[in-house]
């Protein structure tokens, strides 16, 4: 009995166990739970076993799909982009908004000395007003003394910010000295019906600059943020490198300006640390471009750590005075190659480089700037982002509604001519000259009466009635005139050559066509480049010369420029010293169809053909007179502006488009990247 109640293996073999229909066989098992007789169910977990790899890999496909999907939203959604940055319910600090696309009407900020009231997308003025010691002032609770406070803090931080990080010491304007303007992103983002959001790729695939370039690495080198010309033609090179499908990383020395929020919105990176980090970032680059000469001190460290660094440095060097080629000299036989912007700027820095014994590895290239793809799109001209809805006849028409819009934030009527001078503020761009060769050519204007009376006895001498002396200026302007321009008859509905003698009648009338008056336009208000101490110069001068302070306008420091172009009639590029080096903003005023007043030297006289495209006259003050003449000679002659600035866009859809420029990138590339 014992040894049918054992379990079969116990009893050691299968075989002696009872038929499974005897009632032992079911005494035996009755405490167990029956089993169903069916087949095994093991096959799915075989298969799935012996095809881990396989959903293993379905697994990593669907986790990248998301990755993907959710970048890209982050990337193309300004609306939820926002969300993406928040950590515990806060906004990061280091965040910069893109556009003030929310933005409070109005401001008003108390910094101690200062009183600045912000009026958005309408004229803004600033009064300069000192707090009076000894003000009665009403005592306040603590707690409302608190919220007081915190609000104040709240919008000075929002002021900073929308007025692109500018210097709380700058005094924007005064009422007296006229008025603030700008920006006018908003108003182009309307009429235009386009962004720079929008923008796509703008990198031409057929182009030898993208087969050099694809899958390749590059470090750009910036020495600050300021929106003047360096930096943002570094920037735009690195956007171009980047939609031909290279891989970019910006390091910036100084973070000075506004161009920190503009480099996010085209997904620029920004390497943050400007020591270990950027060197080895560099090292593992293919070419490192520097964009300055001030980028010296970094090049000569990024040596120290990585002795055979300098064959893939290309140093593209926009500035030509010669504190920054003593700045740069120890540095400049290491690196691979030298790039200059302008014909003089290379022979200059080469006579320096010889009266200082530098021998250079290899000959400098020359790559002057250009003007970029949405600048051009906005002014007619062809580009990549031009599509079958946005023809350049479309963009054309909505140019010129854009242009009445801004005109009428200045409160300028037909009858105005706007004179625009974009830059930083400081000597070496000749802003105070400016100023007073404007007062020079108001008096002129304001004296009609005289100035016919003298110019109709010019001509009589012209005419051989009785000849005098005439000066080295208007002689050369009258010979350039007869040879080069051809002025538009205002009587005719055609345009006819006009004979000599008529031409110069028409250079010395009184009021050739409608009356006009002159507004003079300056920026760029609130660069970390301006200097405070020539700002408050300018603006003493205009403290006394009220006629000339109802005449100038203010605007802010900004990227969107293409409303300030479609606006003003003439540009004045007055750089002194040895002249602009090249002068970007000669270019894109000359692309909106503006004739160009600069100083005779540097680069600017390589872009501007006197008596062709526009006028040159000397540096300092002995070329206010001229520039004054210049000034009063466009106001009286509307036809001759249109054409200068006619024959200007001509110039630089034939040699300063994107394509000229990337033509010459190819050469720079092949030699640096030579074995």
């Amino acid at each position: 009995m014992e040894d049918l109640c054992l379990s079969p293996l116990r009893q050691g073999s299968f075989k002696s166990s009872p038929p499974r229909g005897s009632p032992t066989f079911r005494r035996v098992h009755s405490g167990r739970t029956p089993r169903r007789e069916v087949k095994p169910n093991g096959g799915a977990l075989q298969w799935f076993r012996t095809n881990r790899l396989l959903y293993w890999l379905l697994l990593i496909t669907l986790w990248t799909y998301l990755g993907f999907y959710v970048q890209s939203r982050w990337a193309h959604d300004d609306d939820n982009k926002v969300e993406f940055l928040r950590f515990g319910g806060k906004l990061r600090e280091d965040v910069l908004h893109v556009e003030q696309s929310k933005r409070v009407a109005t401001h008003s900020v108390v910094d101690g000395t200062n009183v600045v009231h912000v009026d958005v997308n309408k004229r803004m003025h600033v009064a300069l007003a000192k707090k009076e010691e000894g003000t009665p002032r009403r005592s306040l609770s603590g707690r409302r003394r608190r919220r007081r406070k915190a609000r104040g803090k709240k919008q000075v931080r929002k002021v900073v910010e929308d007025l692109d990080e500018q210097d709380l010491e700058l005094p924007r304007t005064n009422v007296t000295y006229g008025k603030l303007f700008g920006p006018f992103g908003l108003i182009e983002d309307r009429i235009l019906e386009w962004s720079p959001q929008k923008r796509s790729g703008t990198c031409d695939r057929k182009s030898d600059f993208k087969r050099l370039v694809w899958s390749r690495r590059f470090v750009l080198l910036f020495h600050e943020l300021s929106m003047t010309g360096a930096p943002i033609s570094m920037m735009e090179l690195a956007s171009e490198l980047m939609s031909c499908g290279a891989t970019v990383y910006a390091v910036v020395l100084s973070r000075r300006g506004g161009l920190l929020q503009e480099l996010m919105r085209r997904r620029i990176r920004v390497v943050e640390d400007k020591g270990e980090l950027s060197f080895k970032t560099a090292m593992k680059a293919d070419l490192v471009i520097a964009g300055s000469a001030v980028c010296a001190t970094w090049i000569d460290q990024y040596m120290d750590h990585f002795p055979a660094g300098g064959s893939q440095i290309a140093w593209w060097v926009m500035e030509n005075r010669r504190e920054y080629f003593d700045r740069a000299k120890p540095v400049l036989d290491r690196v691979k190659l030298l790039i200059f912007l302008s014909e003089v700027q290379s022979k200059q820095w080469l006579t320096w480089c010889e009266e200082e014994h530098v021998k250079l590895r290899s000959q400098p290239v020359i790559v002057p700037l250009s003007v970029n793809d949405e600048l051009a799109f906005v002014a007619g001209i062809s580009s990549s982002l031009n599509t079958p809805t946005l023809t350049t006849e479309m963009m054309k028409a909505r140019r010129q509604a854009l242009r009445e819009s801004v005109r009428k934030e200045f409160g300028l009527t037909d009858k105005d001519m706007l004179v625009m001078s974009l830059s930083s503020i400081n000597p070496t761009k000749g802003q105070l000259l400016l100023l007073e060769s404007a007062a020079l050519a108001l008096e002129r204007a304001n004296e009609p009466e005289q100035v016919a009376k003298g110019h109709q006895s010019k001509t009589k001498n012209l005419n051989g009635v009785k000849k005098e002396k005439i000066s080295l200026a208007v002689r050369h302007r009258l010979r350039g005139s007869s040879r080069k321009v051809k002025i538009k008859s205002s009587a005719a509905d055609n345009p006819s050559v006009l004979s000599a003698t008529a031409k110069r009648k028409l250079l010395f009338s009184a009021n050739v066509t409608q009356k006009q008056d002159l507004k003079l336009l300056l920026g760029s208000v609130g660069s970390k480049s301006n200097k405070v101490a020539y700002v408050k110069e300018m603006l003493n001068f205009l403290s006394k010369n009220g006629n000339l302070s109802n005449s100038v306008v203010w605007t802010l420091a900004t990227t969107r420029v293409a409303s300030l172009y479609s606006a003003a009639d003439v540009y004045v590029t007055n750089s002194q010293g040895i002249g602009e080096t090249f002068g970007r903003v000669t270019i894109e005023a000359m692309a909106y169809g503006l004739p160009v007043l600069g100083t005779d030297a540097g680069g600017t006289k390589e872009i501007v053909d006197h008596n062709v495209t526009g006028l040159l006259h000397p540096v300092g003050r002995p070329g206010n007179k001229v520039l004054a003449q210049n000034l009063l000679f466009l106001l009286r002659n509307q036809s001759t502006r249109l054409q200068l600035g006619n024959e200007g866009r001509k110039k630089v859809e034939k040699m300063y488009m994107k394509q000229n420029m990337y033509k010459r990138f190819v050469d720079v590339l092949v030699k640096c990247m030579r074995p």
